[in-house]
């Protein structure tokens, strides 16, 4: 039987409580297809660990992570510490530190939820939106010059290398090429940036000619919003930079009904190191604890870490029963309905008993 090590960070605010939901998804979905099973540590970091060691994960974090197949992780931010000690303390480091630089967000709309765009529906909207995970915007390159004074200067500067955005293009027409639609729309801003952005296209644009078969267009990224409010039928796979794709991925997720059902994974192509699966709602504190957590967005995260780790059978069954409990209408009150996140749970799980999927 083939085991699968998988290191889970539940982290903060919901994360603990959508983590749990996907680990019992996941043990069902081992128990019924008995080929494989997994071998899970959990480990405390957060922001609870920042406030009784100063760190939001050891310095030696990454190392302890090397040895397994993929992460599990839940959400990170807390009301009491700066979002920018959480997020650089823990998932940044993460992320750059084993060059997970294709982040993938699947989103379409599932039966059973409605999306807030008139006459649109399931069909309609089915993206793969891709991000550039380890430069760009979020570089870290900058800093505060003449703090607190009057002249004070802060400086962010984004970095697009030639390594980066040609092997983010590739990646983004390669999955373009893999759909049936085989169609790829990249996202710019060179109309206002002309050095980086500038040279986004032109890389894109030799990128294309690898890939003949592959119908492509290029978009605006303020264009592309109105784009995908009112036409989103007319695009599939889409590739931006990392703070563009960021935000676009949120209206995403937003236009196919709710944060809660939007997964991401922060992929290694060449698999050097584990990549790390994870909803994007974030750690909604509003509503830790209420044990009303959507954890769909968890559920579909655990599919497409099973679709990397090579079980497909499993990572579609287990989409296959989530889409079932939807379209029952056993939701949470975040698309509608009055379900806990322990009833959508069990619900996932005894549809995935059920399945008959091979």
């Amino acid at each position: 039987m083939k085991t699968y090590k998988i290191a889970a960070i539940p982290a903060d605010g919901i994360g603990p409580e959508v983590i749990d939901a996907g680990l019992q998804a996941l043990e069902a979905l081992a128990t019924r297809d008995g080929s494989f099973q997994f071998d899970v540590e959990t480990f405390d970091w957060g922001s609870d660990y920042y406030k009784k060691h100063g760190v939001m994960m050891p310095d030696d974090g990454t190392e302890q992570l090397k040895p397994f197949n993929a992460i599990f992780f839940g959400a990170v931010g807390a009301p009491d510490v700066p979002d920018h000690i959480t997020l650089w303390g823990l998932r940044l480091p993460i992320c750059q530190g084993f060059d997970q630089y294709a982040n993938v967000r699947p989103t379409k709309i599932l039966p059973g939820i409605t999306s807030p765009l008139t006459g649109v529906g399931p069909g309609d909207l089915d993206w793969v939106i891709v991000r550039e995970n380890s430069e760009g915007e979020y570089s870290g390159n900058g800093g505060r010059t003449h703090r607190g004074l009057p002249e004070e200067v802060g400086t962010e500067v984004s970095i697009f290398t030639r390594t980066g955005v040609t092997r983010i293009m590739r990646y983004a027409f390669k999955l373009a090429q893999s759909r049936p639609r085989k169609l790829l729309t990249v996202v710019t801003k060179s109309n206002a940036q002309r050095y980086g952005m500038v040279m986004w296209d032109e890389i894109a644009a030799e990128v294309a000619q690898e890939f003949p078969d592959v119908t492509w267009d290029k978009m605006l990224v303020d264009a592309m919003t109105v784009r995908m409010a009112l036409k989103p039928q007319s695009l599939d796979t889409i590739v931006a930079t990392n703070l563009h794709a960021d935000i676009l991925s949120d209206l995403a997720g937003a236009l196919a009904g709710s944060l809660g059902v939007a997964p991401t994974g922060n992929i290694d192509p060449e698999r050097r190191s584990p990549s790390m699966f994870e909803p994007i709602h974030g750690s909604a504190f509003d509503i830790t604890g209420k044990g009303i957590a959507n954890p769909v967005a968890t559920f579909w995260t655990a599919s497409q870490m099973l679709e990397h780790l090579g079980e497909e059978a499993a990572g579609a069954r287990l989409m296959e029963a989530v889409e079932k409990v939807c379209e029952a209408g056993i939701m949470t009150p975040d698309i509608g309905g009055t379900a806990t996140t322990q009833d959508v749970t069990d619900a996932v799980c005894e549809a995935i008993r059920g399945s008959n999927i091979l």
